[in-house]
């Protein structure tokens, strides 16, 4: 591959990050502003619910967080092969630790909320 088929799958991987963190994101706050106005008091099934929604939502979030970087790590791979790169790619390349903190760390941090927002939904 060229470096600019390279830039441009990147700049794609990086924008699927972005958008795999909207809607967890959003379900994550709308969950923590519903507790304030009762939801922990709602019958069962309905913090089932929304937990089950939640979870689907954490759970397909990090897939497509985990595949993107995976993705962006190989790009990363691709763009350390090639003869010369251009002041991009040499960025691309020096940042690239980056990408760990998407595949571990975001997880990880969703992981730890959905934890205190069952706690606070079920005890």
């Amino acid at each position: 591959m060229t470096e600019s088929e390279l830039l441009t799958h990147w700049a794609s991987a990086r924008w699927h990050i972005i958008v795999s963190q909207i809607a967890p994101t959003i379900l994550l706050g709308a969950t923590v502003w519903m507790l304030t106005a009762g939801l922990a008091d709602a019958e069962l099934p309905v913090r089932l619910a929304a937990a089950g929604i939640l979870l689907a939502s954490g759970i397909l979030g990090a897939a497509a967080q985990i595949a993107a970087a995976n993705e962006g790590s190989a790009i990363v791979t691709e763009l350390r092969a090639l003869p010369a790169r251009s002041a991009l790619g040499e960025r691309i390349v020096a940042t690239s630790r980056g990408i760990e903190i998407v595949r571990v760390v975001g997880p990880a941090i969703f992981v730890l909320v959905f934890v205190a927002l069952l706690w606070a939904l079920f005890l």
